[in-house]
């Protein structure tokens, strides 16, 4: 029985998260800004896209959820609320290295996948003969 498990996203999300702060970098996010629901600011989107620096000293208030990210930030010394759905987060990395992980479309990667059908035979042992 297949059945569809929630996405890793954004327990990846926080780990990374984490292990980047954990040693003593600064994480950012890359978000793809086209995407419905995102609440970024505008004058910082570039190509669709808008990175985020995450660090506990740039941002107040941070939650990664399953469903989206939300923190408080400054952007040209103005306070903004920044609202970010999980499947918009593109990737994540430590500034200093790049260290971190891009993220493919998980949806995609299940439709890839085919179905393994079984039939009689294949469920039964074999024995192959080597001379």
């Amino acid at each position: 029985m297949n059945k569809l498990m929630t996405t890793s996203r954004p327990y990846l999300l926080r780990a990374l998260n984490e292990w980047i702060n954990d040693n003593e970098m600064t994480s950012h996010i890359v978000v793809d800004a086209t995407q419905e629901g995102v609440v970024a600011p505008t004058q910082y989107i570039e190509a669709g896209k808008i990175v985020l620096n995450i660090s506990p000293n740039a941002v107040h208030g941070l939650l990664i959820e399953n469903d989206m990210i939300s923190f408080s930030a400054r952007f040209s010394g103005k306070a903004m609320d920044i609202y970010v759905p999980i499947n918009a987060v593109m990737a994540i990395y430590a500034k200093e290295n790049g260290q971190g992980m891009v993220f493919t479309d998980e949806i995609s990667l299940a439709s890839q996948a085919k179905p393994q059908t079984k039939n009689k035979d294949s469920e039964r042992p074999t024995l192959t003969l080597v001379k």
